[in-house]
């Protein structure tokens, strides 16, 4: 279906950049959109920013003005590009793509992949 590999992650300064990239491969034109996600120790999973299909993007309010995603088409690549980062954004980063696909006229599918995430770290 589709494959989604993380990279870019590690260690950064409070107030420095850091930019991620996800590469994806496999049935990219069920995609309906691209994100990325991140899971700090102790709490849940949240989304960070989102990208459709469309052109439209998302972020989480705790990120806007700092990240910026953006996608590549012709490399089937998304980024992360992340600026003056505090030490709350340490987390494991996960890129995410959401799918459908149609076997038939009346059936579909929708799915949602996962890359293996990747370990953002902020020092102060």
């Amino acid at each position: 279906q589709v494959q989604l590999v993380e990279s870019g992650g590690g260690l950064v300064q409070a107030g420095g950049s850091l930019r991620l990239s996800c590469a994806a491969s496999g049935l990219m034109s069920t995609i309906t959109s691209m994100g990325w996600y991140r899971q700090a120790p102790g709490k849940q999973r949240e989304l960070v920013a989102l990208i459709t299909s469309g052109g439209s993007i998302n972020y989480a309010d705790s990120v806007k003005g700092r990240f910026t995603i953006s996608g590549e088409n012709a490399k089937n690549t998304v980024y992360l590009q992340m600026n003056s980062v505090k030490p709350e954004d340490t987390a494991v980063y996960y890129c995410n793509g959401k799918g459908t696909i149609y076997y038939s006229s009346s059936y579909s599918r929708d799915y949602d992949y996962w890359g293996q995430g990747t370990q953002v770290t902020v020092s102060t």
